[in-house]
């Protein structure tokens, strides 16, 4: 049950940033959930292996270059996800990924308060 208003609120929050940011755009909200299960997925796989072949770099920059990567992974499930979710250029992707992170630390908050 956990795991499907997870991915609700998921799919509310990627459909909540294209909303806001002009260059972003989802299909509907059906399509947002797919999108945020494609990011999340393109991100653990191809993204965790990108940040252990830079953890060096990432160490170095104090994680700026896994930000980097995060913002790519959104861009490649661009690509995956074709007309269903489309997503500018790179500043566009930028925007998505700080707006996404804002929305899912603000969750993360009122969730763990509920939890306590």
């Amino acid at each position: 049950m956990r795991f499907i208003i997870n991915l609700l609120v998921t799919g509310l929050i990627v459909a909540a940033a294209c909303y806001l940011i002009s260059g972003a755009h989802v299909e509907n909200f059906w399509w947002a959930i797919i999108t945020g299960l494609v990011i999340g997925f393109v991100n653990s796989v191809v993204g965790g292996i990108l940040r252990l072949f830079t953890f060096p770099l990432n160490w170095l920059t104090f994680g700026l270059v896994s930000f980097i990567i995060t913002v790519l992974m959104i861009m490649l499930s661009d690509k995956i996800m074709g007309s269903k979710f489309d997503i500018d250029g790179f500043w566009t992707a930028v925007w998505f990924a700080i707006v996404v992170a804002i929305f899912e630390m603000i969750v993360g908050r009122v969730v763990t308060k509920d939890d306590k």
